[in-house]
């Protein structure tokens, strides 16, 4: 944990921030007002308090109090506990769940309730302390800011208010014992420097290529979550441009990684760019999104080249294709676990790529009716632009859906 000296807070009153209570989840308030009623201190925290200051609205709202998680039960009848690694409360308004978190130390002197591996990985900490305790744990100053209920000041213990107002994303500590601590925080620094406008601070962001080896011993069921919110939250692009930038992308996505390296004219690197703006856009109208498309986007140079090699060695096409793909699957999910449900449509979304040059009536009827058809249709379009020789196909199967479209409709009219 950081080893940082705890100054005083800098205190912002009202009238000098721009949070209000109407930005703030009627659920969230109902928690502070009842911690506050119950004799304890309770600080909208984190995220929430982050984005009210940078003029975004939250999706979601946490706690921080010096009540433990038992005392936060005790007060709210519609609460129940979770975790281990951090035990905390969670307080259920119908689908809305607001997160409390008891006040955590850096020390516990005799370590208890503290577990750490050799490598420096936290993998437990429940050890409660005090406000100022807490700012110094958390991972960047800019989630470390409280908001009172009491006065409606915001609190500043670790200079994250000045790093909000300059869209600057800092480590609080030493950044490389910060990163030896989790190293997902390589990932989070990623994306919420992505999704925030912000730039990394020159010292958070010095070491970020020295410690991306360290991504492979976390957990791969976490690193696929972390995936989704880095590439299925509205800013893929900027996300994948960070993730060269400071080369964290081979050990995220190696054998991606290591195509786009091998690929000369860049134009994998084109349609994938491309992908991932189009999913951007998806999200910004509100369309729906699936984590079997995007990763079909970012794997296929994987896929293309591995497909390549074995086609060199004279394999079957057919036979090529489904290994390329199961061998691709099978050695990205020993780093993050995707699961079946997306990766089954994804090698989907591949296999039926060839079927597009066919045109007999039979063929076109069954590839039509394809569950899988539409998404591979996208994505024909993603190889069509940068791929000329394709865009006979796509009018083809353009035309062939608009022809079955008004055909459905006269059946339909009858």
């Amino acid at each position: 944990m950081p080893d940082t000296a705890v100054a005083p807070p800098l205190v912002i009153p009202r009238e000098s921030h721009p949070i209000s209570r109407r930005n703030i989840s009627p659920a969230a308030l109902k928690v502070l007002y009842g911690l506050r009623d119950a004799g304890y201190q309770g600080f909208l925290v984190g995220g929430a308090v982050r984005d009210l200051l940078a003029g975004i609205q939250p999706k979601d709202f946490d706690v921080a109090t010096d009540a433990t998680p038992e005392q936060v039960r005790a007060v709210f009848r519609n609460c129940r506990l979770i975790g281990r690694r951090f035990r905390l409360a969670h307080v259920v308004f119908g689908r809305e769940i607001i997160e409390v978190a008891t006040f955590r130390a850096n020390d516990a002197g005799d370590g208890e309730g503290r577990e750490t591996e050799d490598d420096g990985r936290l993998l437990r900490d429940n050890v409660y302390g005090s406000i100022e305790d807490d700012a110094v744990r958390r991972d960047f100053t800019v989630n470390a800011l409280y908001y009172a209920i009491g006065d409606f000041t915001v609190r500043d213990y670790v200079g994250g208010y000045a790093d909000v107002m300059a869209r600057r994303l800092r480590l609080i500590g030493e950044p490389e014992q910060r990163y030896r601590e989790d190293p997902v925080r390589l990932l989070r620094a990623v994306r919420l420097a992505a999704k925030l406008g912000f730039s990394i601070d020159a010292a958070t962001a010095a070491p970020m290529a020295a410690m991306a080896p360290l991504l492979a011993g976390s957990a791969s069921a976490r690193l696929f979550d972390e995936s989704v919110k880095l590439f299925l939250a509205g800013h893929a692009e900027p996300s994948f441009l960070a993730l060269e930038q400071h080369q964290l992308l081979p050990a995220l996505l190696p054998e991606a990684a290591a195509a786009l390296r091998a690929h000369r004219n860049g134009s994998l690197r084109t349609m994938l760019l491309a992908g991932l703006q189009s999913t951007d856009a998806r999200i910004a109208a509100g369309k729906p999104v699936t984590p079997a498309f995007l990763y079909a986007v970012l794997l296929w140079p994987a896929y293309c080249r591995e497909l390549a090699r074995l086609q060199a060695q004279g394999v079957d096409p057919a036979v090529a294709q489904q290994r390329a793909a199961d061998r691709v699957t099978l050695h990205q999910t020993q780093r993050i676990a995707l699961p079946r449900r997306f990766s089954l449509p994804m090698q989907e979304i591949w296999m039926l790529q060839p079927r597009f040059a066919l045109r007999q009536k039979k063929r076109v009827h069954r590839l039509l009716a394809h569950p899988r058809f539409r998404a591979a249709y996208d994505f024909l379009e993603l190889r069509a632009g940068v791929a000329p020789e394709l865009a006979t196909d796509l009018q083809f199967w353009r035309e062939a859906q608009a022809q079955a479209g008004a055909l459905a409709k006269v059946d339909a009219e009858a």
